[in-house]
């Protein structure tokens, strides 16, 4: 591993990236501990203790909420503005024709989602303050120019965070949104640790302290198994002749992800259940206020709404990422065919066959990840986000991501990958 790192780092385009990712990271830890003014975090903190909702969230920003440091909104709006995006599209004829026009239509739907993502920090940073307010965690005078600050603050370190994401992406290796909410759950990885050990310590639970380290390793076990399943689907391409070479047949083949969608409805899914769930604990109405207090996530109807949720999402993003007709007549101009299947048409259909039994699978197997933390925690009588299916789904499937993109850059060079 060493030597391959020592490789990685010898390209220099590779290193640049490297170090690019290296910085970014150092900048979101730094950002991270920079707290708003004003604010008891001590009081706060007891609260995010209490409370399993602000628990997760404030697992998925590193602790930048129980610090209520500026970065403690997360990207989480930048995620609700793709999702409503993503969605549009599919329902609204002026975005469906945009998405098709290419890299112009794409920036001009990513200009929309960078608007939208600003409202929807606003909306959030005003619901925050609302929160704060009431549970009495602001130290100074109540006054408007305080609000202003408070409530700028965050949306300026979602844009910041919004930014920073497009950059990684750009300028380094892998995802940016993706490398931001895993190097959040990394960071509040040891205290997370920490906090279950002194939790089972308490309780004097020390065979559910075990049972737990046993099932988070089986669980990055399963996680790593699933997410390089892949069904191969043989490929024939005919002779062709270009210019004056002429190239012969061959036989390769189709790989298909079980799990194609990756770690992404798991992310929309969280974000689509803490908007409205964090909404109704700001705003001081009892209805909503009720159903705060049984949406949680050990609530049997919150982790069925999160299976479900999960479940479309991964249709839903597996059809935006993978479109078997695309597919089938890139195949056919460039003279491939699947044995016993006609190119075209056909190809299309039997690949549209295929995908939906494997997603149905990586669906079902994304649901049970999602939920997973609900059964451990009536197992071993310790709640832990940190050592949950969720967080370790996702530090799992982004590192693999990420060392996929590496590898795939040393091999251009003609350097052993990982």
């Amino acid at each position: 591993m060493l030597t391959i790192l020592v490789n990685a780092f010898s390209v220099p385009d590779i290193r640049k990236k490297l170090l690019f990712l290296l910085f970014a990271f150092f900048i979101y830890s730094l950002g991270a501990h920079i707290p708003v003014p004003g604010i008891d975090t001590v009081a706060l903190g007891n609260i995010i203790g209490r409370d399993t909702l602000f628990g997760m969230m404030d697992m998925f920003v590193g602790g930048s909420l129980r610090r209520f440091s500026i970065f403690a909104l997360g990207i989480t709006p930048y995620i609700n503005a793709s999702i409503i995006m993503q969605l549009l599209t599919v329902v609204v004829p002026k975005l469906e024709d945009l998405a098709k026009e290419g890299a112009t239509g794409r920036k001009v739907i990513s200009t929309w989602t960078k608007y939208l993502t600003i409202a929807l920090a606003f909306f959030q940073s005003i619901g925050m303050y609302i929160m704060l307010s009431q549970t009495g965690t602001i130290l100074q005078s109540d006054s408007w120019p305080y609000r202003f600050v408070v409530i700028f603050t965050l949306v300026g370190g979602t844009a910041f965070l919004m930014w920073l994401g497009e950059e990684i992406t750009t300028k380094g290796v892998g995802n940016g949104i993706s490398l931001i909410i895993f190097i959040g759950i990394v960071g509040s990885l040891p205290q997370q640790i920490i906090q279950t050990y002194k939790q089972a310590q308490l309780n004097n639970n020390y065979m559910g302290l075990v049972a737990l380290i046993i099932i988070s390793f089986a669980t990055i076990g399963f996680i790593i198994f699933v997410h390089l399943g892949q069904r191969k689907i043989p490929v024939q391409y005919a002779k062709r002749i270009i210019g004056r070479k002429v190239i012969s047949g061959q036989t390769t083949y189709l790989p298909l992800r079980v799990n194609t969608a990756g770690v992404i409805p798991i992310i929309f899914a969280i974000s689509m259940l803490m908007f409205p769930a964090t909404i109704a604990q700001f705003v001081p109405y009892p209805p909503l206020q009720l159903m705060a207090q049984k949406f949680n996530s050990s609530a049997v109807w919150y982790n069925l709404s999160y299976f479900i949720l999960v479940f479309v999402f991964t249709f839903f993003y597996t059809a935006v990422i993978f479109n078997p007709k695309d597919v089938a007549d890139r195949m056919k101009k460039q003279g491939g065919f699947i044995l016993g299947i006609r190119p075209g048409h056909p190809t299309a259909e039997y690949l549209e066959r295929i995908m939906v039994k494997i997603t149905f699978l990586g669906a079902l197997f994304l649901g049970s990840i999602a939920v997973l933390p609900s059964i451990v925690v009536g197992l071993t009588k310790l709640s832990s986000f940190g050592l949950g299916g969720t967080s370790i789904l996702i530090i799992v499937g982004v590192a693999l991501d990420t060392v996929y993109q590496i590898e795939a850059q040393l091999l251009m060079r003609h350097y052993e990958g990982f």
